[in-house]
C-alpha cells in the first residue's frame, strides 16, 4: 500500500502542469463569480497555494522521517494568499516547484523502509499524523484543488477535453 501511495503522490505534479496548460495570464488571473462549486480563488491563486502547500507538506514529511515525534505546524492559507502577492507570482514556476518537490520527496519516500510510513509527528491543529497520513493528505489536497481548476476552466469555456 505504501509504495502505491508514493506512486500516486509522484504522479500528481504532472496533473497540475496539464491542468494549467494552454491558459493565458488573463485566464489564470480571472476572478470567479461567487460559486461554491468552483471556489473563490483564481486559478493562479490556487496554483500558488498548491506550491506553498507542497513546501509545507514536504517539510512535515521530512520531519517525520528524520526526527522523533516532531511538531508539525499549521498555516493560515487565506492569510498566505492575501499577503504573499499570489497575483504577482508565476503559476508555471509554481507548478514546476510542485513537480520538483514531488520528484525529490518521491526519491526519499521510495528509499525509506516500510516501517517509516508508521512514524508520526504531532500537528499543531490535527494531532498525531503518520507519514502515511501526510502522503495521503498531499495526494488528496492536490486532487481537491485540481477539481476547482477544471471547474474554473469549464466556466471560462476552456475545458481540456
Amino acid at each position: 500500500m505504501s509504495r502505491e501511495l508514493v506512486e500516486q503522490y509522484a504522479a500528481g505534479s504532472e496533473k497540475l502542469s496539464q491542468a494549467i496548460r494552454g491558459l493565458t495570464q488573463d485566464d489564470l488571473l480571472t476572478q470567479p463569480a461567487p460559486d461554491p462549486t468552483i471556489g473563490k480563488w483564481s486559478i493562479q491563486e490556487v496554483v500558488i497555494h498548491l506550491a506553498d502547500a507542497e513546501q509545507a507538506m514536504a517539510d512535515r514529511m521530512k520531519r517525520v522521517i528524520a526526527e522523533d515525534n516532531p511538531m508539525l505546524l499549521a498555516w493560515d492559507e487565506n492569510k498566505w494568499a492575501a499577503n504573499l502577492h499570489y497575483q504577482k507570482q508565476s503559476a508555471q514556476d509554481a507548478a514546476e516547484i510542485v513537480k520538483l518537490i514531488r520528484k525529490q520527496m518521491s526519491a526519499v519516500l521510495s528509499a525509506v523502509p516500510e516501517a517509516a510510513f508508521n512514524r508520526s509527528g504531532t500537528h499543531s491543529e490535527a494531532g498525531k499524523k503518520t507519514l502515511t497520513d501526510l502522503i495521503k493528505g498531499a495526494v488528496n489536497h492536490l486532487e481537491h484543488h485540481l477539481k476547482f481548476i477544471h471547474a474554473k476552466r469549464a466556466k471560462m469555456g476552456k475545458e481540456m477535453w
